[in-house]
């Protein structure tokens, strides 16, 4: 309970930021939150953000290669509760879809990052199919965008210490999956959704 504190308010001094739900609001129940990728500490920075209460059944989705990497990672990884996803045994019968709702069941939130590695600036690559998976399989499950505003400068590729800034983290209104919806079409407006937020 301490270090996840203490992580929570390191992550909040270091980004410095400002929190803004836009039609929408904090819950517990069960959401993927789906967020722009620029930064390693995007994960925590979206989780960090959350209330207690949700924080506390809400997963990040992360690399396995990268979070297991050293034993600061390992031990951060293991306080924000991550699903470390190994992107060398992906196959098949190994789905990181059908890993990621095993792990939640009917209980868990996740955090994922539908561009798959980081983005390059400010530009939002397009979102891989694993959104569109997760919605199919799980039409309960509330899509909440979300747009994290800076961190690509707060620790940009290739550093290793963040260098204090100000940053933003929106929370955008839910969407679902519509009956019939191609899979381009949806991840197309699931990408739109997070980018609207990055004015608001």
């Amino acid at each position: 309970m301490f270090t996840e504190t203490l992580l929570t308010w390191i992550a909040r001094f270091i980004s410095g930021a400002s929190v803004r739900w836009f039609e929408s609001q904090p819950d517990t129940c069960q959401r993927v939150y789906f967020a722009n990728h620029t930064s390693h500490l995007d994960a925590i920075l979206v989780w960090s953000s959350l209330p207690n209460d949700v924080r506390r059944l809400t997963r990040p989705v992360a690399a396995k290669d990268y979070w297991v990497g050293g034993a600061v990672r390992r031990k951060l990884a293991k306080v924000f509760n991550a699903l470390l996803i190994d992107r060398t045994e992906i196959k098949v019968h190994q789905s990181p879809v059908d890993l990621m709702l095993r792990e939640i069941g009917r209980t868990h939130s996740l955090i994922i990052f539908p561009e798959g590695g980081r983005g390059e600036g400010d530009e939002t690559g397009e979102f891989k199919s694993g959104l569109y998976y997760l919605a199919k399989k799980r039409p309960d499950l509330e899509l909440i965008p979300v747009y994290i505003n800076n961190m690509n400068r707060i620790l940009p590729r290739g550093e290793f210490l963040p260098v204090p800034l100000l940053s933003s983290v929106t929370f955008g209104p839910p969407l679902w999956l519509e009956s019939g919806e191609p899979k381009n079409d949806f991840l197309a407006r699931a990408r739109d959704a997070v980018l609207r937020l990055k004015d608001c």
